[in-house]
């Protein structure tokens, strides 16, 4: 057998294993009460910890790896577009936008004061922290909702409609952010703000096109094209096909300079629009399940070893930062348009930061230690693990005792 081929057969002995690792910790995480994201993340870390001959950190290993975690980057993306209702943000708006207002600018600005005048860390990785705590992974707190059958309440769905918004924000600041990059690296010597505001008209505009494309795509192909799909393949293929769509969307993204996340985001709303097609969302969940764990898994790999001891007591601090930030950020625009006590479960239910702070993480650290450097990623990453672990346990008991008193409706 010749050397590439007992690379290959290693390489999908390994990929089988860890996927075999992972939904075993899934399942168990399940029965414990711990979020499947930090299962993940925590694997990942475990497997660099037995590593200690270096096989993963290999340039053969660290490709495969990469790429099904970008193919997880892509599904989880999608799902997220493909989950979002447009309709119901358009209802919500006018009440739901102050209060996306508030969170944008506490917990987001927070960070950044933090970070850049605080710690003295630089200024683009200053900015990613800040973008990175505007976001919420509501999904962790939703399963306590379902649990005591409260996310249907008026309560629930302001819950849902904030943190949708939130996540679209948190994308596009990542979007921005890496539009002006090369200003920020100081990679241009001309005048900074005629460039800047170049830079933005640009990307405005090919944001816009892409979105304008997306849009046409969703009202005049997209059911036509679902229908087709339906007429010729049995169930579940259509959703495979319609994944395969996605992916190509977001292709095309990247070779318009945007992140493969933006276009597979956009992907998903097109599809979002059409109940039949969101209908596919459970054939898709199956793909989702392979692909998805190995972008939280490829981050736990990526952790640096060295910088984990200082990375977990930053990631202390952080994780308070997070906490100020989203408390006060949601309780006090929420308490306008709500009781104390909505405004409370709406504020701790919005503390998680998981998947969209973990793609605008993994975005940053691609760009190098300059942008994002291993003990601010490993901080980071603590305090993602530490707000949806603990966030659960203080949500539970609350919802219990104030739905049961009637204190929310």
């Amino acid at each position: 057998m010749i050397e590439s081929e007992a690379m290959l057969l290693i390489l999908t002995l390994l990929v089988g294993i860890t996927i075999v690792i992972a939904m075993v910790l899934k399942g168990l995480a399940a029965q414990i009460g711990m979020p499947t994201i930090a299962a993940y993340l925590l694997l990942g870390l475990g497997m660099q910890m037995i590593d200690v001959g270096g096989y993963f950190q290999t340039e053969g290993v660290q490709a495969v790896f990469s790429f099904l975690a970008e193919f997880g980057l892509i599904s989880l993306l999608f799902r997220v577009g493909l989950e979002s209702n447009l309709a119901g943000l358009r209802r919500q708006l006018p009440r739901a936008s102050l209060i996306l207002v508030g969170d944008l600018l506490c917990s987001g600005l927070l960070g950044f004061g933090v970070a850049f005048y605080g710690l003295q860390w630089p200024l683009i990785t200053s900015l990613f922290v800040g973008a990175a705590l505007t976001a919420t992974s509501v999904g962790i707190s939703i399963s306590v909702w379902q649990e005591v059958k409260a996310l249907r309440s008026r309560t629930g769905e302001l819950l849902l409609d904030i943190a949708e918004m939130d996540d679209i924000a948190a994308i596009a600041l990542m979007s921005l952010l890496l539009a002006l990059l090369p200003l920020f690296q100081g990679t241009t010597t001309a005048a900074v703000g005629p460039i800047a505001v170049h830079t933005l008209v640009l990307f405005g505009l090919r944001m816009s096109l892409f979105a304008a494309a997306c849009l046409l795509f969703s009202f005049y192909l997209e059911r036509p094209l679902t229908q087709f799909f339906e007429t010729i393949e049995p169930s579940p293929d259509p959703m495979v096909t319609v994944a395969g769509i996605g992916f190509i969307t977001a292709a095309l993204a990247g070779f318009l300079g945007f992140s493969v996340a933006i276009g597979a985001f956009f992907a998903g709303l097109a599809f979002s629009r059409d109940p039949e097609a969101v209908t596919f969302d459970a054939s898709f969940g199956i793909l989702s399940e392979f692909f998805v764990p190995f972008f939280f898994i490829h981050i736990g790999l990526s952790l640096s070893l060295e910088a984990l001891p200082s990375a977990v007591a930053l990631g202390l601090g952080l994780t308070i930062v997070a906490v100020i930030g989203k408390l006060v950020g949601i309780w006090l625009p929420t308490r306008l348009t709500t009781g104390v006590a909505s405004a409370t479960l709406i504020s701790i239910s919005m503390l998680p930061r998981a998947e969209i702070t973990m793609v605008i993480l993994q975005k940053a650290q691609a760009l190098g230690n300059d942008v994002m450097p291993p003990r601010v990623f490993g901080g980071m990453v603590m305090m993602s693990l530490l707000t949806c672990v603990v966030t659960p346990l203080c949500l539970r008991p609350l919802l219990q005792r104030w739905k049961v008193q009637g204190r929310f409706v």
